[in-house]
């Protein structure tokens, strides 16, 4: 906008002036953006990443009778659902990966609001735990995308328009993706770990052509996680978790600051970040860590403020540190509470069901689903407290794999066929 004026800079503007500039002012700000409300939950884990919720507290006892919704929904996926206003973004398959479906919901009724296919020649195989839909999508508020591995990014305005596609590569192997895009500075983030050649690669989030793109080396397995992004000592980093350790990025130009060696591979537990310190799980069986970030080069012997041992197990729930408390739990539902200070060991405990899910903070409490909907509602502390334990009921044929979402003091919950909707009326 143009501030120069030919008026008489001497006398005051006159009161209808001053009313014009407030109307321009208001339809410039109407015509930005949509701001992201604080109950949003704009991408995989939440607006950070790492499943903090700071809007209004979930329901912690419910039962089959509090379901408000079912939505039953086209093909499979594991795919967490995301929210933007009463806007429920999802993925599915079909034709074993040979359609891809991104889908958008209305969070009020369960109503489908649009359903996009995407189609794919050649959809590569998955993993017997895996699909061809379980990335996440993300949202920046004026479009939401979609990363389907060999099918593409994809994104679409609020109301369904396609804006653009973005082939990013092949992805060899029997795995299958998994990764997560994020938005960062106007970019769209896209973890292209793969067996062979891997990247990360950033995405013009208004043209879908490439910002920039950084090589990943050769990866003999491949890795699944999703980055986040974290401001520390007045420097942004992009921070993944891949087959060999934990890396960080400029997110700007995408050049490679640091990188610690983990003690086993996979990376698909996202790291939680929590008054200076990133919290560490590997996915394969090996230690759990807490790391400082910043430094360059290989900072593994110096950044790393604790490790503990933890057993032969198999992690795909990410950590999560609320009250200075870390809680962790591997997919036979072994649950382990430490210090997040020193890493010591507070209990342990078993939980039922199988878990690849991961945890939600809200209100002080853990939220985590089982494969089997079932949700335990924990408080950290230096015993084991379990506040509830909810079920959606059985569910034939249904897997609950996904991480649940917040919505409106409400609780998304995604099986691989459905999507429910649950909390008070």
């Amino acid at each position: 906008m143009n501030h120069a004026t030919t008026r008489d800079s001497r006398r005051p503007a006159a009161p209808t002036a001053w009313w014009r500039w407030a109307v321009a002012g208001v339809l410039l700000l109407a015509t930005a953006a949509p701001a992201a409300d604080s109950d949003d939950w704009p991408r995989f884990r939440g607006p950070a990443g790492t499943g903090h919720h700071k809007g209004a507290p979930l329901p912690t006892t419910w039962g089959a009778t509090d379901i408000l919704w079912r939505a039953e929904l086209k093909g499979e996926g594991f795919s967490s659902p995301i929210t933007f206003g009463h806007r429920v973004f999802l993925t599915s398959a079909t034709d074993e990966g040979r359609a891809r479906h991104v889908i958008a919901i209305d969070g009020r009724d369960g109503r489908t609001l649009w359903e996009k296919t995407l189609p794919c020649a050649t959809p590569g195989r998955v993993h017997a735990m895996n699909g061809h839909a379980t990335p996440t999508c993300a949202t920046d508020g004026e479009r939401v995308v979609a990363f389907f591995g060999e099918a593409g990014v994809h994104a679409f305005d609020l109301d369904g328009k396609p804006l653009w596609s973005r082939p990013v590569g092949d992805f060899p192997g029997p795995w299958g993706v998994a990764a997560s895009p994020v938005f960062s500075g106007g970019r769209v983030i896209v973890n292209c770990d793969a067996q062979g050649d891997s990247s990360l690669a950033a995405i013009d989030a208004r043209t879908g052509e490439f910002a920039w793109r950084t090589s990943r080396g050769e990866k003999p397995m491949g890795g699944w996680g999703t980055p986040i992004e974290i401001r520390f000592d007045g420097r942004s980093e992009l921070v993944l978790s891949g087959e060999t350790g934990l890396d960080a990025y400029d997110p700007a130009g995408g050049r490679h600051l640091w990188t610690c060696s983990s003690f086993n591979g996979r990376g698909e537990p996202v790291p939680d970040f929590v008054d200076g310190l990133l919290y560490v799980l590997n996915g394969k069986a090996g230690d759990i860590y807490a790391l400082r970030p910043g430094g360059a080069g290989d900072v593994s012997e110096t950044h790393r403020a604790w490790r503990t041992p933890r057993p032969r197990v198999r992690d795909l729930s990410s950590p999560i540190v609320v009250g200075g408390r870390l809680f962790a739990i591997d997919m036979k539902g072994s649950a382990t509470m430490y210090d997040a200070r020193t890493g010591t060991v507070l209990w342990t405990d078993k939980f039922p069901g199988a878990f690849s899910a991961s945890p939600v903070e809200s209100g002080g409490l853990i939220h985590i689903n089982n494969e089997a909907g079932e949700i335990s509602v924990l408080r950290p502390g230096p015993k084991p407290d379990l506040v509830a334990r909810n079920s959606v009921g059985p569910r034939a044929g249904e897997l609950f794999r996904a991480s649940l979402a917040p919505m409106g003091g409400r609780i998304l919950l995604r099986s691989n066929r459905a999507l429910y909707c649950i909390g008070p009326k």
